[in-house]
């Protein structure tokens, strides 16, 4: 499994962007950010159904995330984003049923390379 991330970029305080994550048919698919010199952090999960979606509370009603299996592609959209969402975004791949937490790392057994948001104030 190849996971490719993208959609990254530098944009001003109160902008929008949408992340791709190409190559996640079929796998749950979760979200996370690493900014510098801190843990990565758990954003939002996905079911492989979409039939469930799940956030982590520091970021729940400013992202969505969503899934087209057709194109292969989960999607992270991001709205009124802060200077203090600037990180390193990476999507994860993991099997469709696992007694792991969606919000954990070791869930996911595939990660794509990331892709770095910046933004300014």
């Amino acid at each position: 499994v190849q996971l490719q991330a993208s959609g990254g970029g530098v944009v001003q305080a109160g902008a929008s962007l949408r992340l791709s994550c190409a190559g996640s048919d079929e796998f749950s698919v979760g979200w996370f950010r690493q900014a510098p010199g801190k843990e990565r952090d758990f954003l939002a999960a996905i079911r492989w159904d979409d039939r469930g979606s799940y956030y982590a509370d520091s970021v729940k009603g400013r992202l969505t995330i969503s899934r087209d299996n057709a194109k292969n592609t989960v999607y992270l959209q991001m709205n009124s984003l802060k200077p203090e969402d600037t990180a390193v975004y990476f999507c994860a791949a993991g099997p469709k049923n696992s007694g792991r937490s969606y919000r954990m790392e070791n869930r996911y057994d595939w990660w794509g390379q990331g892709t770095q948001v910046t933004v300014s104030s």
